[in-house]
């Protein structure tokens, strides 16, 4: 079974995503915005990462970290924002690889896909 680490800074909307994310054979663990990304992944030894951060710049400064991390820079990422265009922008200046954008209002079943494309 795939392990997710879900960062969301919305206990509500974080506990919705991770019944839909358990649907689809996921064992998901869920977290509020931290800056121990790192150690939470290792911890729980996370296949991947989902980010939905009610700032995008959250979401930017955990994946800066989560890249930084030597054992983590091919780490899978979803990251879902209310700021699509700015994130997309983002994200290519830094050249992101293994990293999918959802852009809110978004549902579960998106997530899930992000995470099945990216875990082929």
């Amino acid at each position: 079974m795939r392990r997710i680490l879900l960062i969301d800074d919305t206990p509500e909307i974080a506990e919705l995503l991770t019944f839909a994310l358990r649907d689809r054979g996921y064992e998901v663990f869920a977290a509020g915005y931290t800056v121990t990304v790192n150690e939470l992944i290792l911890e729980r030894r996370a296949d991947a990462l989902v980010l939905d951060c009610s700032a995008f710049d959250m979401s930017e400064s955990l994946f800066d970290a989560v890249r930084h991390h030597p054992d983590h820079a091919e780490l899978p990422v979803v990251i879902i924002s209310d700021t699509p265009e700015k994130a997309d922008a983002s994200l290519r200046s830094r050249n992101a690889r293994r990293v999918l954008l959802i852009p809110k209002p978004f549902t579960g079943a998106q997530v899930g896909r992000a995470l099945d494309d990216l875990l082929e």
